[in-house]
């Protein structure tokens, strides 16, 4: 079994991917589009795919009171009845993410592409997990892959510290990476007063978010009974890497 995941952005190369196999070894990943995924993954035929972006528009669950007061939520109030079940779940737990919109035409630009990517996987052959497909998918959120596996809310992605932390993590969990805290050896008055600070081996935050799908897809196949399913079925679920959820991550 390969386990696959995919960051879907809206630029110029519009996702990243990561393919691991069973020992947590890197055997593909990069960035571009959609072919070149699908041709990347082509020599394989059991796949575990995490994909980082809606499985689907918002069906508006949470603006019916019944559901409102099913969750705990003022039935007469509209407080997150514009996010789906599973961003709710997971925003009022602090684990802040996107909201998805009802209409697909406003929808951000990489929401869509993210749509369009789930419909050309079942192209390929993928059917939505669970099921006894050698290929399946599912969605899931990296930020909450790496909230709920460090137990609290992360150092932001995109600074310096946030990206070493999450490596760090990646590297304890098992994926065969470069330990983070060798990065810093390259940290030196000399390289920083010459401009020559290079950090070899420390991966974007793109690159590790698809590490960290790829990662929630390996704990789905290996350790179902460590996962949970976050969310109405009805309006899409939400992989996360943990048998139990915090009512609160600080």
């Amino acid at each position: 079994m390969i386990y696959l995941g995919i960051d879907p952005t809206a630029g110029r190369r519009p996702l990243n991917y990561a393919l691991l196999d069973g020992k947590l070894n890197i055997i593909a990943e990069g960035c571009g589009h959609a072919d070149d995924l699908l041709e990347a993954i082509a020599p394989h035929a059991d796949i575990v795919c995490a994909v980082d972006a809606p499985l689907m528009p918002n069906k508006g669950l949470l603006s019916d009171p019944a559901k409102r007061a099913e969750l705990g939520l003022p039935p007469n109030k509209t407080t997150y009845a514009q996010y789906r079940v599973c961003e709710y779940e997971l925003k009022s737990r602090g684990i802040n993410l996107y909201r998805t919109p009802t209409e697909t035409l406003v929808a951000p630009k990489w929401m869509q592409a993210g749509w369009a990517l789930y419909d050309q996987l079942r192209e390929a052959g993928f059917t939505a997990f669970p099921s006894d497909s050698p290929r399946q998918f599912f969605e899931v959120h990296p930020h909450a892959t790496f909230t709920v596996r460090l137990g609290r809310v992360p150092y932001r992605k995109d600074t310096l510290e946030g990206r070493l932390q999450r490596q760090l993590l990646l590297r304890d969990e098992g994926v065969n990476i470069v330990d983070a805290v060798e990065v810093l050896e390259e940290i030196t008055r000399h390289h920083l007063l010459q401009g020559t600070l290079q950090l070899r081996g420390l991966r974007t935050h793109d690159e590790l978010d698809a590490l960290a799908s790829a990662l929630t897809a390996y704990f789905a196949h290996t350790r179902p009974s460590e996962i949970t399913l976050v969310g109405d079925p009805a309006d899409g679920q939400i992989v996360v890497p943990s048998a139990e959820l915090k009512e609160k991550y600080e």
